[in-house]
């Protein structure tokens, strides 16, 4: 099967000239997991009984099908010499005269002497004439002549014989040769040429070998147990000590008493049982660092002594840390958010000791918790700094190596928080377009069990008869983000060719089986808001990987199949946010409003959705994905700036109609529209084409002056109360809300249907804008400030 997988593609360096299209590949490159899913919403167990997975079987390119009739094994060895002539061959200019110089005259002697074959191969003329076995290889004289002190040779006619046969057989050999000379030669110029800028095809064509679905990574090889060392362990750590430190599973983590920071009071039990039941049903669903039953016997032994006195720091961390996510998507409108988030997570703060010389688990939990906190409220790069604490706690640990053996309950928790981290890393790389802090070859871990912690115990893992066995995401998950690293390398060519787009669109096509059928782009019913955002994971991976071939370093064509393929993208995902805020008006008390399950990767895939339908006249959708916003309105900070960069480019996009003459005008070839459309793209210092010659550093005077004037907002000031801290007030006001931007659609719809211009930027008769603060910003919008 792996074999299959890994020959599927076309590995020619040749470019190819076709253009491209998704549905004519051929989903056995990436195989698809099992439809079962056991009523549950994972499918297969992603981890085997042994543990291993199938190799991949590597064929050399233009290899000779020629099988050597007379050889069980390999092909018949030629003449020494011979390697040399077919090196020459494959060689031009200046490596032909070196060639030449390796035929000595052993090699030429060589020639002349036919080497021995297996079974029906003569014997030497010394075991010939005795009538005695000949054991000859073609390296080595066989054991009599060797015994005898006699040359070894094959002159006697019926050797010759055997010479145009084995001539056939040197020449297969050259060209099989010749073949895997001329392929990485072409590899070669290959790579030169995609270092010019040229082509990278033929390149990536060769390098993309993305994770197979359900396969664990491949696992290191360690050193065979010694005989009992136990003395020389003891040696070790002792006279060790002050100069290295064990391996992180045996060391003996020591107690800091000198962290004794003073304990806060704990929240009203019912105000921390909401956050607790928020938290579990949003982000354990995605990320279940926490063994659920454990955490919650803790949880309810510290409420019973009614106080955090002699618990360790970083357990009360963890404590304040989960609830601060679980302010985030609280449906319940008497907490105060994001405030009361605020305070819990300066709390949990300043109960970690980032000094500290010895960590534990909870510090990379609550390390890891904070930096999605942070990034929730658009505080981007200090999400990205407690990200960078949480791998290194993480690997200080060894929590990225498997070891053992571990007690069951904490060799999963122990996988489970390092897959956590290992996910963040890569959504927060290619959000943001940062280097990855986790690199594949040092990850040594296997994949969590597709088990529920409820049925996790230090007696095994056992799940009653007729339940779910998992009800958490991170499996389907970690399947489509370990392809990120390789999306993150492809993404630094100039242009993707249409075998990589191909490619990573078969794998992404495997990825979506392998969540529930509920979550299908097939599927007809409504779906449970809180599984769109790890479905985002892949429809974003999709979008940046079509959306990057927009840059102007590509062709024209090139170009509009991005936009194409990128529209399409933006569909797929419109479907499943109109499925997911259908789930909304049911009459299920347990499925959540769409508004708070939404998170920041949510909102910004959503908003370069609407960019993508507005550009390409797919407004039924647009307005689709502008209602999912508008839902969301300013539980995540990032949505009020989605929201204004929305209004302008409405404003942009009715101007040029306008200026055009209205419907028909080219918008594929308006580099200011695919400037804009590109959306976050020109945030990447490598890949965005708008700031190439503009000004830089303190050169740079086009902000306003509300930014320059007041100072930086920080996490409990500065900033909105309840939008994105870098926009000012008056800025998270003007641009009218998201009404507005759906009356602005409609001015589009009505001037392309042929009604006319219309002159007032209002809101349509009768509406109500709600809030004061919109009416304002209404009141004060013109055409010109719009545009």
């Amino acid at each position: 099967m792996a074999g299959a997988s890994h020959n599927t593609y076309s590995r020619s360096p040749i470019p190819s000239t076709g253009s491209y299209d998704s549905s004519s590949v051929s989903s056995a490159a990436s195989p698809r997991m099992q439809s079962g899913y056991e009523g549950g919403l994972m499918g297969a167990s992603p981890r085997t009984m042994s543990g291993q997975s199938l190799p991949h079987i590597n064929h050399p390119m233009g290899h000779s099908s020629f099988q050597n009739p007379y050889s069980s094994t390999a092909a018949s060895p030629g003449p020494s010499g011979m390697d040399s002539m077919a090196a020459s061959t494959v060689s031009s200019g200046g490596t032909s005269g070196a060639a030449g110089s390796q035929i000595s005259s052993a090699s030429m002697q060589a020639q002349k002497r036919a080497y021995r074959q297996r079974r029906k191969d003569p014997s030497c003329d010394a075991c010939r004439e005795r009538k005695v076995k000949c054991d000859a290889t073609e390296t080595t004289s066989c054991s009599e002549c060797s015994s005898r002190n006699v040359k070894c040779q094959f002159t006697k006619e019926t050797n010759r014989r055997m010479s145009s046969i084995k001539q056939v057989q040197d020449l297969e050999k050259q060209i099989s040769q010749v073949k895997r000379e001329n392929s990485q030669l072409r590899s070669i110029l290959n790579l030169r040429e995609s270092e010019r800028g040229i082509d990278g095809e033929g390149l990536q064509g060769i390098a993309l070998t993305l994770p197979e679905i359900g396969s664990n990574p491949k696992r290191k090889h360690r050193p065979p147990p010694p005989h009992d060392l136990s003395h020389v362990r003891q040696n070790i750590r002792n006279f060790g000590r002050g100069i290295f430190k064990p391996p992180a599973p045996y060391r003996q983590i020591g107690i800091q008493d000198h962290f004794n920071p003073p304990r806060p009071d704990l929240p009203p039990k019912y105000v921390a049982d909401h956050l607790l039941h928020s938290y579990y049903s949003s982000m354990h669903m995605i990320t279940p660092i926490l063994h659920w039953p454990t955490f919650e016997q803790e949880y309810e032994a510290v409420y019973k002594t009614g106080s955090l006195h002699g618990l360790p720091p970083v357990w009360s961390s963890l404590l304040f840390a989960v609830l601060a996510v679980g302010v985030l998507f609280s449906s319940e409108p008497s907490i105060h958010r994001p405030h009361k988030g605020k305070e819990f997570i300066e709390i949990s703060r300043s109960l970690i000791d980032m000094w500290n010389d010895e960590f534990v688990i909870d510090h990379a939990r609550a390390a890891i918790l904070t930096s999605i906190f942070l990034a929730e409220m658009n505080l981007k790069s200090a999400a990205w700094t407690w990200l960078a604490s949480a791998v290194r706690i993480s690997q200080d640990i060894g929590l990225h190596s498997e070891t053992g053996p571990w007690p069951m309950i904490e060799g999963e928790m122990r996988r489970r928080v390092w897959w956590g981290i290992y996910v963040w890393d890569r959504h927060m790389s290619l959000e943001l377009g940062r280097p990855l802090l986790i690199e594949d070859v040092d990850c040594d871990v296997g994949l969590p069990a597709a088990i529920d912690d409820h049925y996790i115990h230090d007696t095994g893992m056992m799940v009653p008869n007729g339940v779910p066995p998992v009800t958490n995401f991170i499996i389907p998950i970690i399947h489509v983000v370990r392809c990120i690293s390789q999306l993150i390398t492809t993404l630094k060519s100039p242009k993707i060719s249409p075998s990589t787009l191909a490619t990573f669109d078969t794998h992404f096509n495997s990825c979506m089986s392998a969540f529930p059928p509920s979550c299908q782009l097939t599927a007809n019913e409504a779906l449970d808001p809180r599984m769109l955002a790890p479905i985002c994971h892949l429809m974003n991976a999709r979008l940046v990987l079509h959306r990057h071939n927009l840059t102007t370093s590509c062709p024209l064509e090139v170009r509009g199949a991005a936009v194409e393929q990128c529209i399409r993208a933006a569909l797929d995902s419109t479907t499943l946010f109109a499925r997911a805020m259908a789930s909304s008006t049911t009459t299920n008390p347990s499925t959540p409003p769409f508004g708070p399950t939404a998170n920041a990767m949510t909102c910004t895939h959503i908003w370069r959705c609407t960019l993508f339908l507005l550009f390409g006249g797919h407004y039924d959708a647009a307005l689709t994905c502008i209602r999912a916003s508008s839902s969301i309105a300013t539980l995540r900070d990032v949505n009020v700036a989605c929201g204004r960069n929305i209004s302008f480019f409405l404003g942009v996009l009715i101007d040029k109609r306008r200026a055009g003459g209205g419907k028909g005008y080219p918008r594929e070839m308006d580099e200011e529209l695919l400037a804009y459309v590109s959306g976050d793209a020109q945030a990447s210092p490598e890949n965005s084409w708008v700031w190439m010659g503009s000004e830089t550093g303190m050169n740079v005077g086009m902000l306003p002056k509300s930014v320059l004037a007041g100072p930086s907002p920080t996490l409990l000031g500065g900033g909105r109360e309840e939008g994105t801290a870098v926009l000012s007030d008056s800025e998270a006001r003007d641009w009218g809300g998201w009404e507005r931007v759906e009356y602005l659609v409609g001015v589009l719809i009505r001037e392309q249907s042929g009604y006319g211009n219309v002159r007032s930027y209002g809101p349509p008769p009768g509406s109500d804008m709600g809030a004061r603060d919109q009416r304002k910003g209404i009141e004060r919008m013109s055409i010109t400030n719009i545009i």
